[in-house]
């Protein structure tokens, strides 16, 4: 990709988990740490209250099991070659922290259709997380079409909607280690130690994910919700660069 081109990353957000001001956030994030023209496009249900300079544009149609139905086999619908733009596009969640240039992004092995972090927990296997990755329109159709024919037995064969699109997409590549890193799984010291340390910020980091618990308006006060007995060990510090950089 030229420097002349312009950068399409795109989000999603559906029901009432996350509020305008993550897409708000995201958008503050993207601005700063890109060198080229890069505008962002929210699929969304509830556009209230998303910044005017944010391009808003209903969810794209799929139909899922009711128990499935705000989960992650919500973006499967991206996959649909009748999304209505073209070209790759990189799409990043909103529970993330951006913490570095993105522009390699769009950049990193040009000839692949399809590039994804490799995901913490399965190192070994090959199974991309879907918190950040670069597709292109139309390439992997098939990916949509599948679920579309069995929602119902697609949806429960698989864990999830990552190691589904994995098993179905016979090319793929894996951004470099470093760029993408967990919050949970990556950077939070192990326990006793997260009760006295903070939690440090590789330089090397482009995106700080958040899977699962804690999000980042709990880790940045240093809130950890857990239940009964994980309350033991499930204990973050107050995480100042998450305020410092997690903003419009």
């Amino acid at each position: 990709m030229s420097a002349g081109d312009r950068q399409t990353v795109i989000c999603m957000k559906w029901g009432p988990r996350y509020g305008a001001d993550y897409t708000n956030r995201l958008w503050g994030m993207i601005r700063r740490n890109t060198a080229r023209d890069t505008r962002l496009i929210c699929f969304t249900d509830n556009p209230d209250g998303i910044d005017s300079a944010v391009e808003c544009r209903p969810l794209p149609h799929v139909t899922l099991p009711e128990r499935h139905a705000m989960k992650g086999w919500r973006k499967i619908a991206l996959w649909n070659r009748d999304l209505g733009l073209e070209g790759d596009l990189l799409f990043m969640d909103l529970d993330l922290v951006i913490t570095g240039s993105i522009d390699g992004f769009f950049d990193h092995a040009p000839e692949e259709s399809y590039v994804v972090i490799r995901n913490w927990t399965q190192p070994d296997k090959r199974i991309g997380n879907t918190s950040v990755y670069r597709f292109r329109v139309g390439a992997h159709h098939d990916v949509y079409e599948r679920l579309m024919a069995d929602p119902e037995g697609v949806s429960d064969a698989y864990p999830n909607s990552q190691t589904y699109i994995s098993s179905n997409i016979s090319s793929m590549a894996f951004w470099p280690e470093d760029w993408c890193v967990s919050f949970k799984h990556s950077l939070i010291p192990r326990w006793p130690l997260n009760f006295v340390r903070d939690v440090p910020l590789p330089e090397t980091a482009r995106v700080v994910a958040f899977t699962g618990k804690p999000d980042p308006d709990e880790a940045a006060i240093g809130v950890w919700p857990a239940k009964g007995y994980k309350k033991l060990y499930k204990h973050v510090r107050p995480t100042q660069w998450i305020t410092d950089l997690w903003r419009e």
